[in-house]
């Protein structure tokens, strides 16, 4: 069955993970601010928040710190990374279409569509790889992401 949603799109956790390390880009050194925070300013629960912070720790793109003078923080790795490798990263590496499935399609064996198709996702990857997170948010998104951070909770 296909799906009425026409074009490539990303999951949800990427989109997230994505935004949290725009936002974290423009913080001006005036503080670290917290996962929920961050969530709060984007409009996201904190939970998915959470959970999108965990997998950019792992990856080595921002640094949380707790307690006092503690939060959230890109590092160098996040301020340089390829937007190409970090959405690899957040992807994974799964085929667009499930050919093994728990019902195999039959054509799997003779199919060149999953070729065609793996060559897209990968000219998409491409397309992204010069872009950094210094590309996404230069003007007119970097205004709009400093005005986020001035909506901080008090």
């Amino acid at each position: 069955m296909f799906d009425s949603v026409s074009g490539v799109r990303l999951t949800k956790f990427t989109d997230l993970a994505l935004r949290a390390v725009m936002r974290l880009a423009v913080e001006d050194g005036g503080g670290s601010p917290t996962t929920r925070e961050v969530a709060e300013s984007m409009g996201v629960p904190a939970a998915h928040m959470a959970k999108a912070v965990t997998r950019l720790q792992h990856l080595g793109v921002l640094e949380a710190r707790r307690g006092r003078g503690g939060g959230l923080a890109l590092t160098a790795l996040g301020r340089g990374a390829s937007i190409g490798w970090l959405v690899r990263e957040l992807e994974g590496d799964g085929e667009v279409v499930a050919c093994e499935g728990e019902t195999p399609c039959p054509l799997r064996a003779a199919c060149r569509l999953r070729g065609a198709l793996r060559d897209a996702q990968e000219a998409f990857y491409a397309a992204l790889d010069p872009l950094t997170v210094a590309d996404l948010v230069s003007s007119p998104t970097g205004p709009v992401l400093v005005g986020l951070v001035g909506r901080r909770p008090g």
